[in-house]
């Protein structure tokens, strides 16, 4: 079967492979110069910046994709261990080693609420359980009928499901600053912690299961290797090609039109682009009767991010500021109520709470020598805040920066040698994504599971969604796992579920 892959991010990439080993005929196009989509990588100045994803959990999805192929993943890139996962900074210059061991864990609970390392540990075994139904059982499971849905329920309900994060974990801890160590996770999949689903708290459980890693040579690294893995398989990757239309008669969808005009035809087509996109602006409004301008314009959609790559001509090791890991969380002074403006009422506030990312701690190479690579992230509205971007960058870049100078990067403005930004105009315009969301659509628990734009459009019978915008959600491991759905989907493997099959099997 011919299958036309549209986008090159984690989600396109693996589905492209998964379909290129199983016998189909793959043509992967790209809309940019270089594979990757969200996961680009920047060059410059002798610095390498991944551009989005950095935290990589659950890496046996990723070495499935080349064992399945008959390769060793360790050939094709590198992944080490982090730790601690994360470094989370208080706005009272304190920190947490967030880590996946429990006696570390416990031991710094200890030092800040005592009283609260009985519920620690509860949560703990709470958040397996989550873990064990909605990623072991679920993340796989493409919930294309109303039973797929109806047949969870009640896990879902004696999970608690229809608590948030920040709910959920403040049954079993009461102090302050533990509840947002333990419910800081949604934002890393676009999510506020107190609107997000309590399905999310299976992260913790992930992690310590699994572990945090990083790839040698950075995030990209992993994309090369998967890109140089599928054309050994004999598949097709076009770059700089992009795709405006996908054309449909009968009923189905028959291929991609390019920005050039040239029809490439298919027998179906899977598409990495994000999914409010693909439906406003590659399919004509004929062809949608659910997903219609309306409905898309009601979803409610993920916060956004402004993102600042930058290298110094030094290193930052703690001798003069604080003690930097690999992956930093820095907090503000506010939690929840800048989380609300963010998701909420939408207002671009003048505070932060800060991702800086380190890597150069663990791979020296991504900088020149004596050099130091970051990545600072900061949450901000989506584009339907009606922030003009063009105007607000610059200022709140140079907050970001002075904060950072004055607290965590001493002289940082002195050390500058090179620098490069985006804001939601870049996830709008570049990245194709619906009012510059960062994570594609919200993950609320009305908009998980089935309630989530299809694996297989309800439009199209063979036109496949992978990515951040379809079920699982976003994340690496949510990504992937939606590429291995979208496998068993188109070939056969599964019908709309392993239940709806059983009960067809019966009927028959």
């Amino acid at each position: 079967m011919r299958i036309v892959v549209i986008g090159s991010g984690f989600g396109g990439l693996a589905a492209a492979i998964r379909l290129q080993r199983r016998g189909h005929d793959v043509l992967l196009v790209e809309k940019r110069d270089k594979p990757g989509g969200r996961a680009y990588v920047y060059e410059q100045d002798g610095f390498k910046f991944d551009g989005g994803p950095t935290v990589i959990t659950a890496p046996w999805l990723i070495n499935e994709l080349f064992e399945g192929a008959g390769r060793r993943a360790e050939d094709y890139v590198q992944m080490v261990p982090v730790d601690p996962f994360y470094r989370i900074f208080f706005d009272d210059g304190s920190h947490y080693n967030y880590s996946g061991d429990t006696d570390t864990m416990v031991r710094q609970i200890e030092q800040i609420s005592p009283e609260d390392v009985t519920g620690y540990l509860e949560f703990v075994q709470r958040s397996e359980r989550v873990f064990d139904v909605g990623f072991t059982k679920l993340a796989d499971v493409p919930f294309s009928t109303p039973w797929d849905m109806i047949k969870i329920i009640p896990e879902m309900v004696k999970l608690e499901s229809y608590r948030t994060v920040y709910g959920f974990v403040s049954q079993f801890v009461t102090h302050p600053k533990l509840r947002q160590v333990l419910s800081f996770h949604p934002l890393l999949v676009g999510g506020n912690p107190f609107q997000t689903t309590s399905i999310y708290t299976l992260i913790h459980y992930l992690e310590k299961k699994w572990g945090v890693w990083f790839a040698m040579g950075g995030t990209g690294a992993v994309i090369q290797g998967m890109a140089r893995l599928f054309a050994e398989l004999g598949g097709e990757l076009r770059l700089n090609t992009e795709v405006t239309e996908i054309t449909t008669a009968g009923g189905k969808a028959t291929g991609v039109k390019l920005a050039d005009g040239t029809v490439i035809p298919a027998d179906a087509v899977v598409c990495n682009g994000e999914v409010a996109f693909a439906y406003n602006q590659l399919l004509p409004a004929a062809v949608r009767q659910k997903y219609t301008d309306y409905k898309l314009a009601r979803m409610r959609y993920s916060m956004s991010l402004v993102v600042i790559y930058f290298g110094t001509d030094r290193q930052y090791r703690g001798t003069d500021g604080p003690e930097l890991a690999h992956h930093d969380i820095i907090l503000g002074k506010r939690y929840k109520p800048l989380l609300k403006e963010i998701f909420t009422t939408k207002q671009l506030a003048d505070d932060f709470s800060l991702y800086l990312h380190m890597p150069t701690i663990t791979d020296p190479s991504l900088a020149p020598a004596g050099c130091e690579n970051f990545y600072v992230l900061s949450p901000v509205p989506h584009l339907g805040s009606g922030t003009d971007w063009r105007q607000a960058a610059k200022p709140y870049r140079d907050a970001i920066m002075q904060f950072l100078e004055e607290h965590y990067l001493p002289n940082l403005s002195k050390h500058l040698v090179t620098e490069h930004m985006i804001t939601p105009l870049h996830f709008h315009q570049t990245l194709n994504s619906y009012l510059g969301s960062a994570f594609s659509v919200e993950p609320i628990l009305t908009q998980s599971a089935y309630f989530r734009p299809h694996n297989q459009s309800e439009e199209l019978p063979n036109l496949y969604f992978v990515g951040a915008g379809t079920h699982p959600g976003a994340g690496l491991p949510g990504v992937l796992s939606s590429a291995r759905i979208a496998e068993r989907l188109i070939c056969g493997d599964i019908l709309a579920s392993d239940v709806t099959a059983a009960m067809l099997a019966e009927q028959q």
